[in-house]
């Protein structure tokens, strides 16, 4: 079984910066890419980021592109996403998911199967 853990979560001004941190654990990540999406209040859960755990390739959101930033660490089967210049639009619930394939080009929410409970993110002004 797959458990998928976020942390780094909380309240932060508009312009500072948050880095949220994923622990995987379960069953080979070496073939499957990890992103990361968020839910604000009254809306749609959306895509962010993903990474492609073997090569190391990464996609964005337009909405954060140039802001923040996703790796990730073999040794410790962590995902992290570096958030800076963090605005109030910013504000969610950040979810760490699972992909069920191994590459970028498929990004929605049903693409992918493991799910963390989420951190929040909130920005004041």
């Amino acid at each position: 079984q797959v458990q998928l853990v976020e942390s780094g979560g909380g309240l932060v001004q508009a312009g500072g910066s948050l880095r949220l941190s994923c622990a995987a654990s379960g069953r080979t990540f070496g073939i499957y890419a990890m992103g990361w999406f968020r839910q604000a209040p009254g809306k749609e859960r959306e895509f962010v980021s993903a990474i492609a755990w073997s090569v190391g390739s990464s996609v964005y959101a337009d909405s954060v592109k140039g802001r923040f930033s996703i790796s990730r660490d073999y040794a410790s089967n962590t995902v992290y996403l570096q958030m800076n210049s963090l605005n109030v639009e910013d504000t969610a619930v950040y979810y760490c998911a699972r992909s069920k394939y191994g590459t970028l080009q498929y990004v929605r929410e049903e693409d992918f199967d493991y799910w963390g409970q989420g951190t929040q993110v909130t920005v004041s002004s």
